[in-house]
């Protein structure tokens, strides 16, 4: 196939950016139909009744994800080549529809999983068979499926990403973006009935392949240059890059070496869907060990993790210190509040100490739901509101700049850090040196519990009314308190009689599961959190197992 030549305009990360309204309009809304008349939406209750299961179980969220390889005992292939062509024709349908193009251009990309190729050339073929013009970019970020419709000359009017993200290999997944941004939970709900339907239209399409992800990467190139004033700096200094053998090792050679860094310590940066070295997860343990270990005994100046998609990441300082979840928050708030103090929103399980670090680095804290697509839409509705917010960002390390679209790019995000790295280190300090007055807990948990036979019946009910008991518990204890302007669960706070810290009680996003975190500013203290939790928890243990919490209260207790 033709190749492209590069068509980044130079200042793409300068110009002007896109604003986007904080409503939350759909893929499908009259407004980004351009006032053209709806062809065949139906109430959402409709869509459930008429969504066959097959389909309805492949919503996660906003994306489509669902098994896509042989291989785990227990979980059948349910990305087939059919839901998959389904699927995307169902896109190309409404995608016809909004735009009002005969031929809507749409880009297609992938991440290194081993089903991407299958997935990936049964998505092309579809969007050609529903009369689009195909830019297949082949193995991509997710963040640069999205970067890529904001570049006028190639015209593209929106863009499928293959990706599960982090998830096993067996796991594949679709996530969309138009030029306004991801779709929203109920436009996938509409795709995934359109898919059960069979609705799709007729045309013939074009396939181009382009190289898209070394544009992307040129701009941030562009962008340092730009910030520091330097060609190369990053010269004399070696950075180690960890891709986790996801989509990521472009990062190494397309930005950090035409930069001037020193990248040998680098490791996993080959494509393999196998991830035979470690789950591809800054939230991950094992993962940050490992960038850890690697910048340690390489005696490298900072490490750099990416998850699979790397629309998230992490890193580790000089010492090996690892800078993720609060620490990494704090290092990008402060690096942004000293620009323009603002609001920096969080999702819910952030520390009071991060708190703390915002409110004296100028900054308000903005703590909300779980979920990095909620942080991103309270932050582009407070900047709609004409209250400055520079960041929305998760612990998993989604963090979306509104510098750059308020887009969640992991890329994007340990580039600005190695602005502010380079220019540190003409007034000889590290980058840990911005968070050093970062007060952290002496201790920090979770435990995850799961519904009984009985709760799982209604877990969503049953949990609802677990949550809501807490809370009216709460209230009539002595040296407990209800956190203020908690979004989600129950937040409480522990005074030092009862383990000097807080929890937080809460729903899974995605799961029949009650997550409890917790944290406490003495050794012993999330103990005696879980204990007191454990009792409060007490009336709701027919519906609700809490052995894992009684466990934890006493393992750590001794």
């Amino acid at each position: 196939m033709e190749k492209t030549r590069p068509f980044l305009r130079r200042g793409i990360y300068f110009r002007a950016l896109l604003r986007i309204s904080a409503k939350k309009r759909t893929f499908f809304s009259k407004n980004n139909l351009k006032n053209r008349p709806l062809c065949g939406i139906m109430r959402e209750k409709e869509r459930e009744a008429e969504m066959l299961p097959d389909y309805k179980g492949l919503k996660s969220g906003t994306d489509v994800r669902g098994v896509a390889l042989e291989g785990v005992p227990g979980e059948e292939v349910n990305l087939t080549d059919e839901t998959v062509s389904a699927i995307v024709k169902a896109f190309c349908l409404r995608l016809a529809e909004r735009t009002g193009k005969r031929t809507p251009v749409l880009a297609v990309g992938h991440d290194s999983r081993l089903s991407a190729g299958r997935i990936s050339a049964c998505a092309v073929r579809a969007a050609e068979e529903s009369g689009c013009d195909v830019l297949f970019t082949g193995l991509s970020s997710t963040p640069s499926m999205f970067m890529l419709l904001q570049d006028a000359e190639l015209g593209a009017d929106a863009s499928v990403m293959i990706t599960a993200s982090h998830l096993p290999f067996n796991k594949n997944g679709l996530k969309f973006f138009t030029p306004e941004g991801g779709l929203e939970g109920k436009d996938i709900d509409d795709l995934l009935s359109l898919a059960a339907q069979g609705r799709a239209r007729e045309g013939k399409g074009s396939r181009r392949d382009i190289d898209y992800i070394s544009e992307y990467a040129a701009g941030l190139v562009r962008l340092v240059r730009e910030k520091t004033g330097k060609d190369k700096p990053l010269a004399g200094r070696k950075i180690a890059v960890d891709a986790g053998n996801g989509a990521g090792g472009f990062y190494a050679e397309k930005v950090l070496v035409p930069l001037g860094a020193d990248v040998s310590a680098s490791q996993f940066l080959e494509p393999d869907g196998r991830f035979p070295n470690h789950i591809p997860n800054p939230e991950d343990k094992g993962a940050m060990k490992s960038i850890s270990g690697r910048v340690k005994s390489t005696g490298a100046d900072f490490g750099i993790i990416f998850d699979t998609d790397v629309d998230r990441a992490g890193c580790v300082d000089a010492k090996g210190e690892e800078i993720n979840r609060n620490r990494l928050i704090a290092l990008i708030s402060a690096i942004l509040l000293a620009e323009k103090p603002g609001v920096i929103v969080t999702d819910s399980v952030t520390s009071d100490g991060l708190a703390k670090f915002i409110a004296a680095h100028g900054g308000v804290h903005c703590r909300y739901k779980r979920g990095y697509k909620n942080v991103i839409d309270k932050a582009k509705e407070l900047n709609a509101a004409g209250q400055y917010s520079p960041l929305a960002i998760e612990t998993s390390g989604h963090a979306a700049l509104k510098e750059n679209y308020l887009l969640d790019d992991g890329a994007y995000l340990v580039t600005r850090i190695l602005i502010s790295l380079s220019q540190l280190a003409e007034e000889g300090k590290e980058i840990s040196d911005l968070i050093k007055d970062l007060p952290e807990p002496a201790e920090a948990a979770e435990v995850r519990l799961r519904f009984t036979e009985k709760g799982k019946a209604d877990f969503k009910a049953y949990g609802k009314d677990a949550i809501a008991g807490v809370t009216a518990a709460v209230k009539g204890l002595p040296g407990l308190s209800l956190a203020p302007d908690n979004y989600e669960g129950v937040r409480i706070n522990f005074d030092a009689e009862h383990g000097k810290g807080w929890a937080l009680v809460r729903m899974s996003l995605h799961e029949p599961i009650v997550p409890v975190n917790f944290e406490s500013d003495e050794k012993g203290g999330c103990a005696a959190i879980a204990r007191g939790l454990a009792q409060l928890l007490s009336p709701y243990a027919d519906t609700i197992d809490i052995t894992p919490l009684r466990n934890f209260g006493a393992a750590v207790g001794k």
